[in-house]
């Protein structure tokens, strides 16, 4: 996390004023990195209506999944690519709750972990995670990561698969990775691309000892994959307690089936992401709805 990196380099974030070329000062936050400085200059926002519809989403699903009860304090974090680009993605700034999100405190950030909008700084394995997902995964619109409970309670079992034992299940029949090698935080580009390179064209990578990682083409997409994850841990984990025989679901019926996700992977997602942004503006009550601004 972020703050390890900074006790582990005995040094605070520090505000530094820099001159421009025409003379006017800009702030900027640095954040010290295994590989140097990633600084975080404040502009302008951006305007295009797809990019403020991305906000709008990705600060949503903040938002959704701490809900949920998916997140873990302030270390987790979702991203999404600006439409258009493969080398700008939108992130949480580090010490800002998943309650607190906004579509306008996100973070703009480029493929080199520049800040090019907004104030603050990700933090360092966010940046290293997702930025290299997004570039080399075909699905990577959108890269959720989080230590949500089931699912990463089963990462901590020597066998940490998961069983075919449900409808919830079937849905990830030859869709996750199973990254075997945990080697503590992700704090540069050579471990950012192991684990790209493990999840490989996979929508899920399931890391030992750590957490989970969802891909999808659109925020709603991840989300979904995200959601229908933990329930299926959540399912298979109960029936691991009652210490009975599971029963396996016939190989052609889960085929089948996710011929079926398939198919309807993308309106599944959209139904059930729209619903649940539904749920945070009738919230308004409980200050909710001000994730849109």
């Amino acid at each position: 996390s972020l703050a390890s990196l900074q006790l582990i380099k005995g040094r605070m974030p520090e505000l530094a004023w820099n001159n421009e070329t025409n003379g006017k000062r800009k702030r900027e936050q640095e954040i010290l990195g295994p590989n140097g400085l990633i600084k975080a200059p404040i502009r302008s926002t951006v305007t295009d209506a797809a990019v403020h519809q991305a906000r709008i989403d990705l600060a949503a699903c903040y938002r959704i999944l701490d809900d949920l009860g998916m997140n873990e304090g302030v270390d987790n974090h979702l991203t999404v690519m600006i439409p258009g680009t493969r080398d700008r993605f939108l992130c949480i700034a580090y010490g800002i709750l998943w309650s607190q999100v906004t579509a306008s405190n996100l973070l703009l950030l480029d493929g080199e972990g520049n800040v090019l909008e907004g104030d603050g700084a990700p933090d360092p394995t966010a940046f290293y995670i997702h930025s290299r997902i997004h570039l080399k995964h075909p699905h990577a619109t959108c890269v959720l990561h989080t230590h949500m409970p089931y699912a990463t309670a089963l990462s901590c079992l020597k066998d940490m698969q998961i069983e075919m034992i449900h409808q919830n299940s079937a849905r990830f029949y030859d869709e996750i990775a199973y990254d075997t090698e945990y080697t503590g935080l992700v704090l540069g580009k050579e471990e950012g691309d192991r684990l790209a390179e493990n999840m490989g064209a996979k929508r899920v990578l399931l890391h030992q000892n750590h957490g989970v990682i969802t891909a999808g083409d659109t925020v709603a997409e991840a989300f979904d994959e995200m959601y229908y994850l933990e329930r299926a841990a959540m399912i298979q984990i109960l029936a691991m307690s009652t210490n009975k025989p599971r029963k396996l679901i016939d190989q052609d019926v889960i085929t089948n089936y996710k011929d079926q996700v398939n198919q309807f992977r993308s309106v599944w997602a959209d139904k059930h992401f729209q619903a649940r942004k539904r749920a945070l503006f009738k919230s308004s009550a409980l200050g909710q709805a001000d994730f849109a601004s």
